[in-house]
């Protein structure tokens, strides 16, 4: 016969009291893999997340429960998007009896693009991560992070070549802290406005030729970029602090060139 489990005294060492008399600000679980329902826009798609989370622990306190960091995240059953995650924050707070606590989620996810002249569709990837802190005093803080991938055309190299000019793909990194709720394509948006073409997974011909005649009229350096980005974050008041970096994996150099903008 199977035992009662609830009758059974099992001892609790992480309930304990500890002597030590030294707080730690983050203890928790990382680099956990679990599916979530992602909310993007007025769409929920399917996606496995990447998750850190933690709390911190009073000095006096011997341990935390790992497991109920899993039992959290097994009692997801809403799409996910930045107002759930706050509110499903302070049932983490809870659930480990803390007062301060993280979580951290990275994922990808697709939006449905269609090619600039063709009208074709397909799904292009790009990088997710949210990050949602519980601070002393009741403060919660979001931030969100998108990886873009665009396309950039060197002007130094159009204004010097007498024939076309070196163009390579690039990664837009931005990262807000959300003051009101911003969408994933706002911000997907920002990255592909400013660069010099955006991208797309599948294309026709006369796709192709569009995208190389728009990024030749429209040349930018890393540095435009990053402070063209960061001119439309400037003006937005949903966004309190941030930090943009632009990435491009040069065509005519074994390295990259990046640059990056930080508002504090």
């Amino acid at each position: 016969m199977k035992k009662n489990i609830a009758s059974l005294h099992i001892p609790d060492p992480q309930s304990g009291l500890d002597a030590r008399h030294l707080a730690i600000q983050r203890v928790g679980v990382k680099g956990l893999s679990y599916p979530i329902r992602l909310r993007t826009d007025d769409q929920v798609q399917a996606t496995v997340a990447r998750w850190s989370l933690s709390v911190a622990l009073p000095a006096e306190q011997k341990g935390t429960h790992m497991s109920r960091f899993v039992a959290w995240l097994n009692a997801f059953d809403a799409p996910l998007d930045a107002p759930t995650l706050r509110a499903r924050l302070g049932d983490m707070l809870q659930r480990l009896h803390a007062n301060q606590g993280r979580v951290e989620a990275s994922f990808p996810f697709f939006l449905r693009k269609k090619a600039p002249e063709s009208g074709v569709e397909s799904l292009l990837e790009y990088q997710g991560c949210w990050t949602a802190e519980a601070h002393d005093h009741g403060r919660t803080t979001l931030w969100a992070e998108v990886v873009v991938p665009v396309k950039n055309l060197c002007p130094c190299s159009k204004e010097v070549a007498d024939y076309g000019a070196h163009n390579q793909r690039a990664h837009v990194t931005i990262r807000v802290e959300q003051l009101q709720d911003i969408g994933w394509s706002e911000l997907v948006r920002l990255a592909e406005d400013n660069a010099s073409s955006e991208i797309w997974p599948m294309l026709k011909r006369a796709d192709e030729k569009w995208i190389t005649e728009h990024a030749y009229e429209n040349p930018k350096f890393v540095e435009d970029l990053v402070r063209d980005v960061a001119l439309r974050l400037n003006a937005d008041s949903r966004v309190g602090c941030y930090s943009v970096e632009g990435e491009n994996f040069e065509s005519i150099h074994n390295h990259s060139a990046f640059a990056r903008i930080e508002r504090t």
